[in-house]
């Protein structure tokens, strides 16, 4: 069985823009590049909170993204969901300003994802965040899914593209 996979935003940016002027852009997008492309090793999941962000912006762009996810499975977005978001910013486990960073890491957990693939380290691909993150859905009884970047889940055959 195929791991399941939360394909946030911020992955379908690094895959698709135009190239970095960064050193650290253009390693970003080079690892996203090489890891879509181990893609069908899982099943892909995106949210309407997603698309609606991959259509914001520029017109060229927001097709680029749009064209990146069609075709990947979209989540609901259930009651249960927006209540476990809210309730994360209310305990302030994710901040106020992060709320829809908080929506995608409730959707991840209640459809049972195992990962949630992110290059927002910031407020989800953080380790102290996601220490208490993981310490308050396993108060209430849920799991939370792996939260990590590309880089994270390229295996021991893409030494040559990570270094």
């Amino acid at each position: 069985m195929k791991r399941k996979i939360y394909i946030e935003t911020s992955i379908i940016s690094y895959l698709t823009a135009r190239p970095s002027k960064t050193i650290i852009g253009a390693a970003h997008q080079q690892i996203t590049q090489a890891w879509w492309e181990t893609r069908n090793n899982y099943d892909l999941f995106v949210s309407g909170s997603v698309l609606a962000e991959c259509a914001a912006g520029n017109t060229e762009a927001a097709e680029k993204r749009l064209n990146a996810v069609n075709g990947l499975t979209l989540l609901s977005s259930t009651d249960s969901a927006i209540d476990l978001a809210r309730h994360l910013i209310l305990k302030s486990i994710v901040p106020r300003k992060a709320a829809e960073d908080a929506l995608h890491i409730a959707l991840a957990t209640i459809h049972g994802m195992d990962y949630l693939l992110t290059w927002n380290c910031r407020h989800i691909a953080n380790m102290e965040i996601q220490r208490n993150i993981s310490h308050h859905l396993e108060s209430i009884g849920l799991l939370m899914p792996i939260m990590c970047t590309p880089e994270e889940l390229l295996g021991e055959n893409d030494d040559d593209i990570t270094g």
